[in-house]
């Protein structure tokens, strides 16, 4: 999983965050985060409040890098979707449009037959979105979205900054 810079505009966001409630509400979660691949929550929904929601987008993020290393040690190109069960509460990742992380919190109200499939459907929506975001951002800035935030800066901007 490579790292990406992501800038989502206002009116994307307000469309993640509702598809994210609509997401929750289907499939009957504690709560929906929105993450990107460097662990910055994107958007959330839900019973968020009784998550430290830094921590939990930062470990999953890393879970996710983790479980790609291990994809790849096994000759597998990703592993798309993660489940982990717990006594009460149980977590499903999976990966939305090779750009975010899409992480359901849900407990014995629901099962994981129920967030698979609502996941599947609002995976579509979600992608959507991101390719509108892409699109967007092209459009004004006629150029092709930037890998990170440094995607300008050359070896010789590096060069001359530590060499004056």
């Amino acid at each position: 999983m490579s790292s990406t810079y992501l800038e989502v505009y206002e009116e994307e966001f307000e469309r993640l965050a509702e598809a994210l409630r609509r997401l929750r509400y289907a499939a009957n979660a504690e709560a929906v985060f929105l993450i990107d691949k460097n662990g910055q929550q994107i958007a959330a929904a839900g019973e968020v409040e009784n998550f430290d929601s830094t921590s939990l987008a930062s470990l999953t993020a890393g879970n996710v890098a983790a479980t790609d290393g291990l994809a790849k040690l096994i000759g597998e190109r990703e592993f798309s979707v993660l489940f982990h069960e717990g006594e009460r509460d149980h977590i499903h990742i999976s990966l939305v449009a090779e750009r975010a992380i899409l992480l359901v919190i849900f407990n014995e109200r629901s099962s994981l037959g129920l967030v698979r499939l609502r996941v599947r459907r609002a995976n579509d929506e979600l992608e959507q979105i991101f390719r509108d975001v892409t699109r967007k951002h092209e459009a004004e800035s006629g150029e092709k979205s930037p890998g990170s935030p440094f995607w300008e800066i050359t070896d010789e901007d590096i060069d001359s900054l530590f060499n004056e």
